[in-house]
């Protein structure tokens, strides 16, 4: 049955829905990960990527009553990532995680979202909404690059 839902294209509304509560999802993930930290710089990672979750919630519920998104915010084309999350194992945080557990964490959250466009993509593939879910796509993979950058900088053995 999963399989079928993954090849099933939604409509406008039923998309945008769905893209809220993905988003939603990651937000509240991220809000349950800040409040048993004990880290400061771990808590603002957090805060940081929370925040963009809210950003995109906002926007897509913003489509859902003015029947497009902003400004067509999203961008046209993906940004290249590391693929650190199949890298960095950190799926859960306990309270004494770090700066960088917390990065790792935000990195497989926005993996997640990347993922979850991607399928809803390619079940539109050929409709009006694909075009929509490509944009939210590229727009994530910029926050997941972001996100590999910090990690990168502050935490690669070169650096």
């Amino acid at each position: 049955m999963s399989s079928n839902k993954a090849k099933a294209c939604y409509t406008y509304e039923a998309a945008l829905e769905a893209a809220v509560k993905m988003e939603n999802d990651g937000f509240r993930s991220y809000l349950e990960a800040m409040r048993k930290l004990k880290n400061k710089q771990a808590r603002l990672v957090l805060k940081d990527a929370a925040l963009d979750e809210l950003e995109h919630k906002h926007a897509l519920e913003r489509a859902l009553v003015e029947g497009t998104i902003e400004g067509e915010h999203a961008m046209e084309r993906p940004v290249p990532t590391m693929n650190l999350d199949y890298v960095l194992h950190q799926k859960e945080l306990s309270p004494d995680a770090d700066a960088r557990q917390a990065l790792a964490f935000a990195i497989h959250l926005e993996k997640h979202a990347i993922d979850f466009y991607q399928k809803m993509m390619q079940g539109c593939e050929g409709a009006p909404m694909a075009k929509l879910f490509e944009k939210l796509l590229n727009d994530e993979t910029r926050h997941l690059q972001e996100l590999e950058d910090m990690y990168e900088r502050h935490f690669m053995a070169e650096n």
